[in-house]
């Protein structure tokens, strides 16, 4: 399968593990790229940039496919040192770096002198404008449908992939509702040069994760996620358990403010949970994807299953409603 995006990452499929924190380790990322993907590695999940150097290094060892490091700035109260981070990823001679989160352009100097593709995570068309317009080479659109922050628009991939297509010039990946074959030949359709997925890499046997967490997902579905944090317009799509339920009860109070809940949606949460697989021991992210998810393959059979049910859209399905 080729596209500009296939092209551009030297990959061979068009199948992208989004980063994704405390689950980017050099497993999961080396498994994605193994399987002909790209896989990517959070550098905040790493404690200090001299960690990260190390995990870029370890993954090196389990692959040697292209993967990239994924760097989200974001307004935490105690921010981490962003510019060494970057500089650790831009010395580690990766040729792919994923940006989300705020505005990336202090950055965007950094990584072009080192010679690297950067890759934008946006929530809408007038962003993905904005990083091509600062130099990115490339955009992945998050839809409303996706876990973690979908932007304040809620605007589906039905209609964002499109309206992004017709604007941009620089390639395009769908994420957000993406687990399968068929979402690969809609995003395809929609204008997207690839897929970006995350829920959807969480539910394989290779994500550092525990196998509560993953039978979770398996037994969730597309009506299984909570919307937090919207009263302070720093949207978060969450796995619905009873942490997220009490987050939107507190939410809905008339004069509560965000020092009400940041003990409930600080990262520290969600980490508690992929380790011991307390599913309510804090909020942690999940998609509406989760109604396509019915295994937990490894990457390499979750991949090859997604080209090949493209392809057979594709050649068969789709060429035979042509008319003749």
């Amino acid at each position: 399968m080729k596209t500009r995006i296939t092209e551009m990452l030297g990959i061979k499929y068009p199948i992208v593990c989004g980063g994704m924190m405390w689950l980017g380790t050099a497993e999961l990322a080396s498994a994605v790229s193994n399987a002909g993907g790209l896989g990517i590695i959070t550098a905040l999940t790493q404690p200090t940039p001299e960690d990260l150097a190390k995990e870029i290094k370890r993954c090196r060892e389990m692959t040697d496919k292209p993967f990239a490091a994924n760097l989200t700035f974001t307004p935490r109260p105690k921010a981490r040192p962003y510019e060494e981070y970057a500089q650790v990823i831009a010395d580690s001679g990766l040729k792919i770096v994923e940006t989300a989160g705020n505005n990336p352009e202090p950055f965007v100097a950094i990584f072009k002198k080192a010679g690297m593709k950067i890759i934008h995570k946006c929530t809408s068309v007038r962003h993905g404008l904005k990083a091509e317009k600062l130099g990115c080479d490339a955009i992945s659109m998050d839809g409303f449908e996706c876990a973690g922050h979908p932007g304040e628009d809620d605007t589906p991939n039905f209609i964002l992939l499109p309206a992004a297509a017709s604007k941009l010039k620089i390639p395009m990946l769908a994420s957000g509702g993406v687990g399968d074959g068929r979402s690969l030949v809609a995003a395809l359709a929609l204008g997207a040069e690839g897929v970006n997925m995350g829920t959807r890499f969480m539910a394989t046997k290779e994500a550092p994760m525990h196998d509560n967490v993953k039978q979770a997902i398996l037994a969730g579905d597309e009506r299984g996620t909570a919307l937090i944090v919207r009263k302070f317009r720093n949207t978060s799509r969450v796995y619905r358990n009873a942490v997220a339920n009490k987050i939107l009860e507190v939410e809905r109070q008339e004069g509560s403010t965000f020092e009400d809940i940041y003990e409930l949606v600080r990262g520290a949460g969600n980490q508690n949970v992929y380790q011991t697989g307390n599913i309510d021991g804090g909020t942690w992210s999940a998609g509406m994807v989760m109604g396509l998810i019915n295994d937990i393959p490894t990457c390499k059979e979750l991949v090859e299953r997604m080209v090949a049910e493209a392809e057979e859209i594709i050649e068969k399905r789709l060429t035979g409603m042509l008319r003749r």
